[in-house]
């Protein structure tokens, strides 16, 4: 039975959350899009599972969030990365890799 993308995100969407902030700030949505864009949409991450994650980053002072007017002059909640939030980065995407290439060691065993 073949999994869906989201299924496979479990513990790793606040990774992903930081490393989309990490150029920029941006509100909600477009934080949803770059992950889609840059995955090519093998990535689908619903607005339900984003916005818990994104209070919980705010909440352990990864990140601060501004309003401000989005592209379509909107009121958004624009999040940002605190100095924190870049070392956290750092720390979860050294251990995603380390955990990736242990997993592939495995799948390389015969």
């Amino acid at each position: 039975m073949k999994k869906r993308p989201s299924e496979l995100l479990q513990g790793t969407l606040d990774l992903l959350v930081l490393k989309a902030l990490e150029r920029e700030p941006l509100h909600g949505y477009s934080i949803l899009r770059w992950l889609r864009q840059v995955s090519e949409d093998g990535l689908k991450i619903e607005e339900g599972a984003l916005y818990p994650a994104l209070h919980r980053i705010e909440n352990r002072g990864w990140v601060e969030a501004e309003w401000g007017l989005s592209e379509s002059n909107r009121q958004a909640k624009f999040y940002a990365l605190t100095e924190q939030g870049r070392r956290q980065l750092e720390v979860e995407t050294h251990s995603w890799k380390s955990y990736v290439e242990a997993v592939a060691k495995i799948l390389a065993a015969t």
